[in-house]
Order: structure tokens, then sequence, then C-alpha cells
């Protein structure tokens, strides 16, 4: 018993340390020079488009299902809490709440859609709802402020506790936290386990009595609800919005880092997000024209992992371990 007990804390244990671990960069930052201060906006940045990657984790690697829609609805949901919160003065608190809710509503629509549509004709069509979106974005100017953008504030919880730079970072690792303990949770359930017979096979999931409209449009709401707390975050977070933002090339960036990072790996979509927006931004972008070879690296990126790491980079470790094991293995058997 108690080490079933073990075994089912293990994972939840590894989240919140990871999220301790990440809380420890503000720190960092105000008390020593090992991490410049613009550095914060970077990660949580880097954070908030993982908690946005991992809807799409669970919509592609879990249940098989493409979409190029995340960067619509995430923009959807920053503008809808930026005009609650700025120019209708509600809480923070029943922002989110219709800000998540409108864009699932949505999501769960477009998951009607793909009764009928599956693959490459599925992707394009998320891709023609993320564009009508953005499109919006530009001409309802009364809402979005158009191109000049959209700004926010910083939250402001309960209508008491008024958060700074650092401690929205601090709200962001608790969503992202959450996010990671909930989708392992529902994962390693019923609902992971009726996703991966879906996308396996759809007839033999039928079979098995696993009705395949219910789970499509869970599958589309839970992913509509991590970008929408994502694009909430980002726009209470970073304070300004511009309808040039929610792009394609940003749901591809979302495809290249569960990709690049991990199918069906949640550390791997966090490995990925880094890979793709953190190290670029803190790195590379003193190399010339980077920005211009940004979509080349990705694609590389992506070649090089389908080719040697078809599970994501996560997997590295395990086979860094494999090769040290055997390493020590053969130093003890030759020392013999």
């Amino acid at each position: 018993m108690m080490k079933n007990l073990k075994q089912a804390f293990k994972p939840w244990m590894g989240f919140v340390l990871f999220g301790l671990l990440l809380a420890t960069i503000p720190l960092l930052a105000q008390y020593t020079s090992l991490i410049k201060s613009s550095t914060i906006i970077t990660i949580g940045g880097t954070l908030i488009f993982a908690i946005a990657a991992l809807g799409l984790n669970i919509l592609l690697g879990y249940s098989g299902l493409i979409s190029l829609g995340t960067a619509g609805f995430m923009g959807l949901a920053a503008y809808l809490s930026a005009y609650l919160t700025v120019d209708l003065s509600l809480p923070f608190e029943l922002s989110l709440l219709i800000a998540v809710l409108i864009p699932t509503i949505l999501g769960v629509l477009v998951g009607l859609i793909s009764l009928k549509i599956e693959g490459m004709y599925l992707a394009i069509a998320t891709l023609a709802v993320s564009e009508i979106l953005r499109k919006t974005f530009e001409e309802f100017e009364f809402i979005t402020n158009g191109f000049s953008g959209k700004t926010a504030r910083f939250p402001l919880l309960l209508g008491t506790f008024q958060l700074d730079r650092a401690s929205t970072y601090y709200l962001i690792v608790i969503v992202l936290v959450i996010a990671m303990l909930l989708t392992y949770n529902m994962m390693n359930g019923q609902v992971g386990r009726a996703f991966n017979a879906m996308r396996g096979s759809e007839s033999a999931a039928s079979a098995m009595g696993v009705y395949s409209l219910k789970y499509r449009l869970i599958a589309f709401a839970l992913a509509t609800i991590l970008a929408s707390l994502a694009g909430v975050m980002y726009v209470h977070f970073i304070r300004f919005a511009y309808p040039s933002t929610w792009n394609l090339k940003l749901s591809l960036d979302f495809l290249a880092m569960i990709v690049i990072g991990g199918l069906r790996s949640i550390y791997g979509t966090v490995l990925g997000a880094f890979i793709v927006f953190a190290i670029p931004d803190l790195f590379l972008k003193q190399i010339p024209f980077f920005n211009q070879l940004s979509y080349v690296l990705n694609g590389v990126l992506i070649i090089v992992v389908i080719m040697f790491y078809p599970n994501g980079l996560i997997n590295i470790g395990y086979d860094l371990k494999k090769i040290w094991l055997k390493i020590r293995k053969g130093v003890q058997d030759v020392t013999k």
C-alpha cells in the first residue's frame, strides 16, 4: 500500500518541486546578479506559452486531433480580459471566467466541425477560425483598439491585492503547475484512455464503447481552456496585446514546441517552450539576422527531432542515463 501511495504522489510532487524551482527566478534576479530583471519577462512569457502548448499537446498528442487555431483563441481571451478589466472595470476573477468561457464555447463548436473533417482539412479549418479572429482584432477597435494595441494592468486579486511583475510571475507559475497536475491526472485516467483509443483507431474505440463526439468535444474544450488561460495571463503580464501577435507563426511555434519537446509529455512541452521561445530570446538574438532565420531554425529542429528523437528531446535525459550506466558498468568490469 505504501508503495502505491509513493507511486501516486511522486509525479505530483515532481510538478510542485518544478514550480518551486521556477519560483526562485525572481529571487535570483532581486538578490543576485546571476539573472537580469528583464529575464523574468522572457521566462514568464515562455511559461505562458507552455500553458497554451500543453492544451495543444492534449489535442494533438493524446487525442490525435490537429489544430492551428491556438493563437486565435489565446488572443481572443487576452482581448476579452483586457476589455472587461480596463473598460468595464470588472473584477479580475470574473473577467478571467468570462474570457475563458467564451473562447471555450467557440472551441467546442470547432470540435463539432472535427466530426466531418480530419487531418489536413481540420488544420486548415482551425487556421481559418484563427485568421478570422485575428482580422476581428484589427477591425473591432472599440474593444481591441485595433492596430494600436490593447493595454491591460497587472491583476488585482479579490479587489484588494494589487500584483506587480514578480507576483504576477508567481501567479503564472501556479497556473502552470495546476495545469500540469490536472493534465497528468486526466491523461492517466478514463479521459486519457479514451483519447489514446481514439487516436489509435476511432472505429476500434467506438467498438470499445468510446463515444467519439463526447471525447472530441472534451479535447477541444481542454485545449481551448488552456489557451484562454494563457491569453489572460499574457495580457496581464506583458500588459498589452497587438493583432499581429496572434498570427500563424505563433500557432506554428506551439506546434514546434510539442514536437521538439515531446508529444504526450508534460515536461517535454515546457522544454519545447524554452527551446522555441526562451533560448532564442536570451541567447540567439545577438546573432545578426537571427529574427529572419527563426522559421528556419524551428523547421530544422523539427526535422532533426523527427529523425533522431521522434518522441521529443525530453528523452535525451533517459538516453544519457543509459550511456552513463553502460560506462559505469564497463569501468566496474575492467576494475574487477
